[in-house]
């Protein structure tokens, strides 16, 4: 008796090698007002594990605003730095929340922290998570820079330039960048591609002026989609999808 042989299916050839997707703590609130939606978790989870079987190497960071937002807690007369700092934590929480959903689908998953809490996450070591990415370990960064008055869209764009990632994947509630809200109004347009001078000017929102600056100024393409789309991050890597390029 023969014994047929199927070979696996080719993964097809990926854009990028190495990313950093960038989620708002908000994206694992689900359809809650606050805190965490675990199936919402996971599903994030199984969309990273579908680019990371096409051999793309992973980082993330995750924000804090589903548990609590410092500029909120400051506006409220809160002392800012005392504020930023409780955001940080905030973020810690997500990125363990993130760890262990990973876990669960067999990806060994490092917590990163820029605040030294060493029995929870590593402290951030620039060498020691660039080897974590090689050995294909998904990487998450958490406590933004470590330091107040830094959101966490800047501390993203700082993680994938020391990391030599090739581009920010920012993940949100729609499929790029509009001229104007969206859900707002109907006539609302969709770039394919921006430059970053042109969301400063046109004040877009993709990300804080801080954050776009700094990827300006080492040329690191943003690719904003929508992570609510079953498919989206794999698809674009795989070179289809709609997202809006932001770029020089």
């Amino acid at each position: 008796m023969t014994l047929s042989h199927t070979s696996p299916e080719p993964q097809p050839e990926t854009t990028y090698k190495r990313v950093l997707l960038k989620i708002s703590g908000e994206a694992l609130m689900g359809d809650q007002g606050y805190g965490l939606h675990p199936p919402t978790v996971a599903r994030i989870a199984q969309e990273v594990q579908s680019v990371r079987d096409l051999g793309v190497e992973i980082c993330m960071v995750i924000g804090g605003g589903n548990i609590f937002r410092g500029l909120q807690g400051s506006a409220q007369g809160m002392e800012r730095t005392t504020a930023d700092y409780m955001g940080m934590l905030a973020t810690v929480m997500n990125a363990l929340a993130m760890q262990s959903a990973l876990e669960a689908l067999n990806i060994h998953t490092r917590v990163i922290s820029a605040i030294r809490m060493d029995e929870v996450a590593e402290p951030y070591i620039r060498r020691r998570a660039v080897r974590h990415l090689e050995k294909k370990r998904v990487c998450i960064f958490a406590a933004g820079t470590g330091n107040p008055y830094f959101t966490t869209d800047t501390a993203a764009t700082l993680r994938a330039n020391e990391m030599a990632c090739e581009a920010i994947f920012k993940g949100t509630r729609v499929d790029g960048v509009y001229d104007k809200d969206p859900k707002k109004f109907d006539d609302a347009k969709r770039y394919d591609t921006i430059t970053y001078d042109d969301v400063l000017t046109k004040r877009l929102g993709v990300m804080d002026a801080s954050a776009i600056a700094l990827a300006r100024d080492n040329n690191l393409p943003i690719i904003v989609f929508s992570l609510d789309e079953p498919g989206g991050f794999r698809g674009i890597l795989a070179g289809r999808g709609t997202y809006t390029k932001v770029h020089g």
